[in-house]
């Protein structure tokens, strides 16, 4: 059986969700209801539109300027196992992955979340934290709120702890 996303959109050329020319898929479903979020019509888990990871492929190397693909949403990690296979497709052709997520990375890491690590194993740059209102910040680059923290995921799984990146 083909693997499904649940989507409730895509950007095909972005440069405001992570460094570079990027693919954005905007995941429907989210568990943490942020006041002030940016995507409230991504909240409910039966609204959206279903996709093929085959299909995402597809028209993501459709254009070769793409530096990679970002998963937004909704909770990217509401469907770690689906997005970390689209992912992992993505990263064998020398792209690269930035998932923005509500959860934060020790909490990915404690177990809380079912196939968290298949998913931070295939990432590049995780952004994470809920979206504070009270913290939110136009002028931070990639990210809406302060508490919310740019990780280089590879080193943060090596390390076991959450190691910032600069860009």
């Amino acid at each position: 059986m083909e693997q499904t996303i649940r989507i409730a959109g895509l950007v095909k050329e972005s440069i405001v969700d992570g460094p570079g020319f990027r693919y954005t898929l905007f995941t429907q479903g989210c568990p943490h209801h942020c006041p002030g979020c940016h995507n409230p019509e991504t909240h409910d888990f039966a609204g959206g539109r279903l996709i093929t990871v085959d299909e995402v492929t597809e028209d993501f190397f459709k254009n070769p300027m793409l530096k990679g693909i970002t998963f937004s949403g909704g909770e990217p990690f509401a469907q770690a196992q689906v997005l970390a296979s689209l992912a992992e497709r993505i990263r064998a052709k020398g792209k690269d992955v930035v998932v923005y997520t509500g959860y934060t990375f020790e909490q990915l890491l404690s177990g809380i979340v079912p196939h968290a690590q298949e998913l931070l194993a295939q990432t590049d740059l995780l952004i994470d934290g809920r979206f504070e209102l009270e913290q939110r910040d136009l002028t931070l680059k990639f990210r809406g709120s302060a508490n919310q923290r740019i990780l280089d995921c590879p080193r943060s799984l090596l390390e076991g702890r959450a190691v910032h990146k600069s860009l």
